[in-house]
């Protein structure tokens, strides 16, 4: 029943409070309703006035009209404490399947001060915070990640049960925030052009893009340096896993190529993203080939971010 009516809610709420990247809360985007504590604060009164009929008890009487008052007080108040308050969207960065994503969401108060604000995307618990009159304060709220791509949160609970917990005030708010969730990293051999010639791959490109040319010494193994190039005699010797360091070539760039692994889709884009990083790090120029979409050899932080987001949106149809 319920799933049945929720696209008719959410059509609803997307007339009555549209998508922004700020929301100033007023009467039309409140709602206001007993709490638990509140419904068993009207159950109380409703005994009360029986207790008061059947006695007819003038103390009776005027003490549950006095508590009725109280109740009707705080729906005032209640109310108030989250009309005026303006949410606004800040910046949500990338992050790594597996990592929590952030996204910042700026409060403001324009006049008064509002106590005792949560906000959250249930299930997840709500954070609570105070808005100082005249003053804004900043939140970081975080949702895990399970898959790559953009990960859009929907719409943010924003709630309050000030001054006394008998009544909920709370608004569903959409800041139009989305954060771009890159693949995980796995480390694996470095994965090159199944379609670059055979006489660089024989040469030592399969490697770091190095060539074999001019030898430069020994240096400790990282993942994706070819065995070819293992120094076993130095193993022997104790010295640890060594490899053969050669020159690089001129105008040999990596190319990573996405055809060139094994492996299930989100397997070989997690091998890209490793090395995609490792390169970077070492300010390597090198090639991403994907499906449908090849990114030139380059380097610096431009590059990266351009084949992470390649990688991230790769089947996304986004």
């Amino acid at each position: 029943m319920m799933a049945a009516l929720k696209p008719y809610w959410n059509r609803w709420l997307s007339r009555r409070i549209p998508v922004a990247a700020s929301v100033r809360l007023n009467q039309r985007r409140i709602f206001i309703i007993p709490s638990q504590v509140g419904l068993a604060f009207m159950a109380a009164l409703l005994l009360m006035l029986l207790a008061a009929i059947n006695y007819q008890n003038s103390l009776a009487y005027a003490l549950t009209f006095l508590l009725s008052s109280v109740f009707v007080v705080a729906i005032l108040h209640t109310y108030r404490n989250l009309a005026g308050l303006i949410l606004k969207a800040g910046a949500a960065p990338a992050v790594f399947v597996g990592e929590p994503a952030t996204f910042r969401v700026r409060l403001e108060s324009s006049a008064r001060a509002h106590q005792a604000v949560s906000l959250g995307w249930p299930p997840v618990d709500l954070q609570t915070l105070d808005v100082a009159a005249t003053g804004q304060v900043e939140c970081q709220l975080n949702l895990p990640t399970t898959q790559r791509g953009w990960l859009r949160p929907g719409r943010l609970r924003v709630e309050s049960r000030f001054p006394l917990g008998i009544l909920v005030a709370w608004s569903w708010v959409d800041l139009d925030q989305q954060v771009l969730v890159y693949p995980r990293p796995l480390t694996g051999d470095l994965p090159l052009s199944a379609g670059a010639s055979d006489d660089q791959e024989e040469e030592g490109s399969r490697a770091h893009g190095q060539g074999v040319d001019d030898y430069q010494g020994l240096k400790s193994y990282q993942p994706g340096d070819s065995k070819r190039r293992l120094h076993w005699k130095a193993y022997s010797r104790g010295q640890g896993l060594l490899v053969k360091d050669f020159a690089s070539i001129t105008g040999r760039d990596l190319y990573l190529d996405f055809e060139s692994l094994g492996g299930d889709v989100e397997t070989r884009l997690s091998l890209l993203c490793h090395w995609v990083l490792q390169l970077s790090e070492r300010q390597q120029p090198f090639a991403l080939s994907l499906p449908g979409q090849v990114l030139a050899a380059d380097s610096g932080e431009l590059h990266r971010d351009a084949c992470l987001r390649a990688l991230a949106l790769f089947g996304r149809g986004v």
